[in-house]
């Protein structure tokens, strides 16, 4: 059976947990679509950036 030689550090232990603390992405609310989407990012239903129109918009199915 594997035995670890030494005892690990609180500090590399909190190498180890710092993952834990990570947060879930946040999403924003559209202005003019009401789509939710991330901050910073194009809104791809209507292909937007900060009022500015950067893509096609998708074609809907």
């Amino acid at each position: 059976m594997a035995v670890p030689k030494r005892k690990t550090t609180p500090m590399k232990r909190g190498f180890r947990r710092s993952a834990d603390g990570l947060k879930q992405p946040a999403y924003v609310e559209d202005k003019d679509s009401g789509e939710l989407r991330r901050p910073h990012h194009i809104d791809l239903k209507s292909g937007k950036y900060r009022g500015r129109q950067i893509l096609e918009p998708k074609a809907s199915v």
